[in-house]
């Protein structure tokens, strides 16, 4: 600014200060313009009163950078010079004293017109100049995007698929540990500015390798007649691969009970309601058998506990694992009747290591004792392949299916039991689970990209590496293509780009056992986190089926994915000259607005969990999908069995790779602009809107129980206020943002900041109800669903089946309870939003 008002000032001397004259004028080289001149000038500019050679000129540039050289000019175009005589000064005393007055006047016109011109030119300099280094920087930032993504090859996600899938990395194993430092190598050789192994003590759970899992069928005699297969046929091209574990279900009790068999469908809640209320089944002391799919397999082992039941076998039924005329594996995608799922069955809730719930499992920290394990399942659990399921459930006697929601499509007719009919009434059910617990040290990979404006604010992409077995789609199409983004990222930085903030890329470990090395990095730096945190997205599997996109964020995102789907081009055949977005939309529009795509709440289930449920960081996952209106089956069929291979993946899934090289360019945008944007791209009008419908929702399914509403003085009107309240005020921010100062690095800093910790508003330190760690109120995991988003998580606990609790005073106290939690911190929230004073 100084150097601006210098140059106006001393142009402005030279443009209207008595020093100067016209290009060109005879008397440029006197000290005044003609109008100074009297009568009593001499041919060629002599003015009397100066002697011959006394002219004196500017210095050349001597006046043009500093105020100093102006006023000096100034000075010399208004001083007198000496005069050759006294008595020639006395004669001309009056004249001259006019010429002084008048010299005055022209030098303060002078100054003026220098300030008048300064403060013209600046304020068009300062409106005109932000315009253009906006638009600019603009299109610097989008064309360093689209490099960003043109960079991003489907080769190179094969490539790294290939490469990371060729073994098993089983969380724990010195397999996952080469992996790990492989992922690290690499992240160097990338020029990542740090890539580091993070290390933590975790418990975790194997088969014992000398004495195998299995179920067996016991005569009145007490001879086992009938046992289950423990190993799954390897697949070709792997016969010489070892360390593959069985079929198992992490940390499921120790145990050998033996009992009556029943039949519980998916074990949901409904269906233990459906046999308990309707059909007076109890199944207390019994062994029960269940399909796997419609829910986590760990809420099916609570459902089954607090059932009564003594054990639980899980199988996947063909109606859950087949897909119509498709081939079972190696010719198809379908599940064989060999292969069963593997998977823990705990119910941590966001707790981490079942030893050191809320904080980080290092070597100094304090550990429970093992039965005191958060979550950890008092039954045994074991899963089957469906061919052994078929033996067990043909032979089922008792009460027939309550309709044909509880059949699947194996040649048996589902019935529920308890027990075998006919000849096998005396036959029992025998479980034989071994699983051994113990403490295991995991590894994540860190790395960083340390930010050039804000590096302590951070995005961050994470994604989990160890699989069961090869994990041919889950996670490695994640981890593949997360190599690629942090690849491509680097290939920019090369070329002397860096973000405006920090950008942190994970590979964690242990997340099949329980989300546990996201978790316990999380818990690590929680305070840093809830500080400094922007986002988190997600980079699990890539791919659970290849039809379309499938989007599961916070509502401050929508408007980001919308955008940035629209400038990626869509994989999908019959749309070669369409985009990501357009595919999307006609494919799976919402069902709220069939203007836009369908975007989901998230619930659980993968690694952003703790960054979202308990610490409140705005996040986000993206994958390819299924056909939700035509693909009934549950996830894909191979989901987490020895058959899940780079095979799989490359024969029926993703032959080009190009799905999942979409995928790679949307986590990868995602990052890239939440990253590198002046301001951070968020949209809380798109927040105000959810909760209108959110609250909407639970109002509605209230309605069903109006009578006791009125008798229990139950109303949602605080809630609706509140949204009210901050829709206004969302409205309100971003009219205000529209208006900020991209110059002035703080008023954008403070508009960041409120847009950032707008997430963090939603959280509750005291957790949900018996869910201490899942603090955000507007979203959790559904208490019966771990994978499912529940909004008002709160208010829908309460109300679930209440019509059936003993004191329905206390019960919708509860309700009361939980509506005002909810509408408090939404009206906290909107007063974050207000502008700073």
């Amino acid at each position: 600014m100084a150097g601006q008002l210098e140059a106006f000032v001393s142009s402005s001397c030279r443009a209207f200060s008595p020093c100067s004259t016209p290009p060109g004028d005879q008397r440029s080289q006197g000290l005044f313009p003609a109008d100074f001149h009297s009568s009593q000038e001499g041919p060629g500019g002599w003015r009397p009163g100066f002697a011959e050679g006394q002219h004196r000129s500017l210095p050349a540039g001597g006046q043009a950078l500093t105020p100093t050289g102006c006023t000096f000019s100034l000075l010399l175009c208004s001083s007198e010079a000496p005069c050759s005589s006294s008595s020639r000064r006395s004669d001309l005393s009056c004249e001259e004293d006019m010429a002084k007055s008048k010299g005055r006047l022209y030098l303060w016109m002078c100054l003026a017109a220098a300030l008048a011109s300064f403060l013209a030119g600046f304020m068009v300099g300062w409106f005109l100049k932000p315009l253009k280094e906006n638009t600019t920087s603009l299109r610097y930032h989008e064309s360093l995007r689209w490099n960003l993504l043109s960079e991003m090859k489907a080769e190179n996600v094969k490539s790294f698929l290939r490469s990371f899938t060729k073994l098993p990395h089983l969380a724990g194993t010195e397999q996952n540990l080469l992996l790990a430092k492989k992922i690290q190598t690499q992240w160097k050789k990338f020029g990542l500015d740090s890539a580091k192994l993070v290390h933590y003590d975790v418990l975790l759970s194997y088969p014992n390798e000398t004495n195998a899992n299995y179920i067996s069928v016991m005569d009145e005699h007490g001879i086992e007649i009938f046992k289950t297969s423990n190993l799954e046929l390897l697949p070709d091209g792997y016969e010489n691969v070892t360390n593959i574990v069985p079929p198992y279900n992490a940390f499921s009790a120790q145990g050998t009970p033996e009992g009556d068999l029943v039949y519980v469908n998916y074990a949901r809640t409904e269906d233990f309601f459906k046999l308990e209320r309707e059909m007076g089944i109890n199944c207390t002391g019994k062994i029960v058998i269940a399909r796997y799919g419609k829910i986590f397999r760990g809420n099916k082992v609570k459902n089954a506990m607090s059932a009564g039941a003594i054990g639980i076998i899980l199988y996947s039924d063909p109606a859950d694992y087949s897909a119509p005329e498709v081939q079972p594996y190696p010719k198809g995608w379908n599940l064989p009747g060999t292969a069963a799922q593997r998977g823990n069955v705990l119910n941590l809730n966001g707790a981490g290591d079942p030893l050191t719930p809320g904080y980080p499992a290092k070597e100094y920290t304090f550990r429970l004792n093992l039965e005191e394990g958060v979550g950890m399942p008092k039954i045994p659990v074991h899963p089957i392949g469906y061919n052994d399921a078929e033996i067990l459930l043909r032979h089922m006697g008792g009460t027939a299916p309550p309709d044909d929601s509880w059949k699947g499509n194996l040649d048996v007719d589902y019935n529920i039991g308890p027990g075998f009919t006919g000849y096998d009434f005396f036959r029992k059910v025998k479980m034989h689970v071994h699983n051994t617990n113990k403490i295991t040290r995991i590894y994540n990979v860190i790395g960083t990209i340390r930010g050039s404006v804000e590096p302590d604010r951070y995005v961050i992409l994470g994604g989990h590496r160890d699989s069961w077995v090869f994990g041919g789609i889950d996670p490695t199409t994640g981890t593949a293509v997360l190599q690629e983004i942090v690849q491509s990222f680097g290939k920019l930085m090369s070329r002397g780009w860096r973000p405006r903030r920090t950008i942190i890329f994970a590979s964690w470990d242990a997340e099949e056992f329980g989300l546990l090395g996201s978790t316990e990095w999380a818990e690590e730096n929680a305070k840093t986190l809830q500080e400094r945190s922007i986002a988190y997205i997600n980079s699990d599997s890539s791919i659970e089926g290849n039809y379309t996109l499938r989007v599961d964020c916070t509502p401050l995102l929508y408007q980001l994915v919308y955008k940035l789907t629209k400038e990626i081009s869509s994989p999908d055949d019959g749309f070669e000259s369409k985009s990501l977005y357009e595919s999307w939309l006609e494919k799976d529009p919402s069902s709220e607005n069939k203007n836009f795509p369908r975007i989901n709440k998230l619930g659980s289930g993968s690694d952003f969990e703790a960054y979202f449920q308990r610490l409140g960081i705005a996040s986000g996952r993206a994958r390819y999908t299924k056909n939700r209106k035509t693909d009934k089956y549950s996830s894909y069929p191979l989901y987490h069995t020895i058959y899940e291979t780079f095979e799989l993946v490359e024969n029926f899934y993703d032959p080009t790779f190009k799905k999942q090289l979409s995928v790679a360019q949307l986590r990868g945008a995602l990052v890239y602009d939440l990253a590198d944007s002046p301001i951070i791209p968020f949209n809380i009008q798109d927040y105000a809107k959810a909760l209108k419908n959110y609250a909407t929702s639970i109002s509605n399914l209230s309605k069903k129980h109006d009578q006791q509403l009125r008798d229990y003085g139950v109303s949602f009107d605080s809630l609706f206020s509140a949204v009210k309240n901050f829709s206004e005020a969302a409205l309100d921010f971003h009219r205000r943002l529209t208006e900020v100062d991209l110059n002035n690095a703080i008023a954008v800093r403070i508009m960041n900041d409120q847009l950032m910790l707008l997430e963090r508003a939603f959280i509750d330190p005291l957790g949900l109800p018996g869910r201490q760690f899942y603090r955000h109120i507007i979203f959790a995991p559904s208490r019966h669903n771990k994978y499912a988003g529940e909004s008002f998580p709160g208010i829908y606990d309460a109300m679930f089946d209440i019509e059936n609790k003993g004191d329905p005073h206390s019960a919708w106290r509860e309700v009361k309870k939980h509506i005002s939690i909810a509408a408090f911190t939404i009206q906290a929230a909107a007063g974050t939003l207000k502008e700073v004073i």
